[in-house]
């Protein structure tokens, strides 16, 4: 797998330790991106867009890169992939791919223009740390653009959210034979608090955040340095 250029940090890290979702990823590699979009109902495209296309130019950290879903869309920026799952990676066509987690960036400080991240954040073992080290290897004005799934607001509608993922995300993993590792999905929708809370007091700035989806259950958020 090839490593970043010199911007990477001296001595190259280890492995990173596995954890359980590491896991899951691995066993459903080939089909997460398929069935994501079936989920989306082909929008997942469209909601990283709309976040790619406010981050800077130059050269941008994929931050949970997975198999490479939004390579399409970064045009002409130098990518660098970043996973923790070897299985997922494999599949990604960027040139520059880098086995590592969010909470110990294996790069300089200052070394991207930009970071993305699509749907990463409730699978974090420390979410406050991740954005630490995002802060870290930003230059000086560079901003971090992030991509992910919520509840919606409001006690009603994230009820029948709730409800709904507990029955259509499970039967979607059934299709792919992956019911336990969609179930885990759905719970994790309610690991983290809303964004509007999450990135209210970190290192990073918000820049501005909005909801997608249909009910508001997606995010979309721009955090500045």
């Amino acid at each position: 797998m090839p490593t970043p250029d010199s911007t990477a940090s001296a001595e190259p890290p280890g492995a990173p330790v596995e954890q359980p979702t590491d896991a899951i990823f691995a066993r459903i590699a080939r089909r997460y991106d398929l069935i994501n979009r079936l989920l989306a109902a082909g929008r997942d495209q469209a909601w990283r867009r709309s976040v790619i296309e406010r981050l800077p130019r130059g050269r941008v950290l994929d931050l949970g890169a997975g198999t490479g879903a939004a390579v399409p869309l970064f045009g002409s920026r130098e990518v660098v992939a970043l996973d923790p799952v070897s299985q997922m990676l494999d599949l990604n066509p960027t040139a520059a791919r880098v086995m590592g987690k969010g909470e110990d960036l294996p790069f300089r400080d200052g070394s991207f223009d930009a970071v993305f991240s699509a749907f990463v954040f409730r699978n974090l073992d420390s979410v406050e740390t991740t954005l630490g080290e995002i802060a870290r290897v930003l230059r000086p004005g560079g901003s971090a653009g992030v991509v992910g799934l919520t509840r919606p607001k409001g006690k009603m509608a994230a009820s029948i959210h709730r409800a709904g993922t507990a029955i259509v995300v499970p039967i979607a993993g059934a299709l792919i034979d992956a019911v336990d590792e969609y179930r885990y999905l759905h719970r994790s929708l309610d690991k983290l608090p809303p964004p509007e809370q999450l990135f209210a007091d970190t290192q990073l700035q918000v820049d501005r955040m909005w909801r997608m989806g249909p009910l508001g259950n997606v995010y979309g958020a721009i955090l500045t340095k």
